[in-house]
């Protein structure tokens, strides 16, 4: 039985979106219009997201624990993040699409790396997406030179949890704040062309964002980075797990999951969300 036997004669509202693209990601961070990224990992949300206007779908290896059940990103594969990209990719039409490198696909070497992100862009990424400060420059100005763009990402990094010593703010006091500083630096010179920010401290997020050429996106980083992004099942509410204190609810009064995304869409947009409540 098909699930939408006409739907193929049905326009969508991301049927009128030019698809997203990194010149256009640029120019929104250059002209201070908030980007909308949320993570995604099938063709029906893809489609869904896509529709409600989300600008960036990331396959995140948080795939781990909100699909597979895991206690943490670490037992993500290249192959699990590879499927996810496919079926996302079916599903979406304009959105630019990213997907994290799991744990162990590029700490060992530069032609192994390579590897694995071709291995995703040829599942239909456009961007892939690698946890690590300055010490990553030399994988990322690799990346960059093979033709495929990439996305860094500072501050709290799940896959360095156990190093980290657990789920924290990072950038706290005058040393971790310069040392994010750092290394944003490092990593968008070596060629990085986005930048996320993982529960930083709001202030360090903005300064960072203010001296960066590339969009930051937040997640518990302040309403001063370039666009913000959560982890869908956290914003409809369907995690069991706790809530981080930099998750809104968006399901509360709305009739739809639809409704749901739109209502993220245009916090994102007005610079609603996030909350000072929602930051550190």
């Amino acid at each position: 039985m098909s699930v939408h036997p006409n739907a193929s004669d049905k326009a969508t509202a991301s049927d009128a979106r030019k698809p997203m693209s990194l010149p256009r990601l640029l120019a929104m961070h250059g002209g201070r219009e908030p980007i909308v990224m949320l993570t995604c990992y099938d063709a029906s949300f893809a489609a869904l997201l896509d529709a409600a206007g989300v600008d960036v779908l990331l396959v995140g290896d948080s795939l781990g624990m909100v699909i597979q059940g895991e206690t943490s990103t670490l037992p993500v594969t290249l192959e699990h993040v590879a499927y996810h990209v496919r079926c996302v990719a079916r599903g979406n039409r304009s959105a630019w699409l990213v997907a994290d490198m799991p744990f162990g696909t590029y700490q060992s070497n530069v032609a192994a790396t390579i590897d694995a992100a071709v291995a995703l862009m040829r599942a239909g990424a456009h961007m892939v997406k690698l946890e690590g400060g300055a010490w990553l420059a030399p994988t990322v100005q690799a990346l960059v030179r093979a033709g495929i763009p990439v996305c860094a990402h500072l501050g709290l990094t799940p896959q360095s949890v156990h190093a980290l010593g657990g789920y924290r703010v990072q950038g706290k006091d005058d040393a971790g704040a310069a040392t994010l500083r750092s290394d944003a630096q490092a990593v968008q010179a070596a060629g990085a062309a986005m930048l996320v920010l993982e529960m930083v401290p709001a202030a360090l997020a903005a300064e960072i964002t203010t001296a960066s050429a590339i969009p930051t996106i937040g997640i518990g980083a302040g309403n001063g980075c370039s666009g913000q992004v959560l982890v869908l099942h956290d914003m409809l509410d369907v995690y069991p797990g706790r809530r981080p204190r930099f998750v809104r609810d968006f399901m509360t009064g709305q009739p739809s999951i639809r409704a749901a995304v739109e209502a993220y869409v245009a916090a994102v947009r007005e610079r609603s969300f996030p909350g000072a409540e929602h930051s550190y």
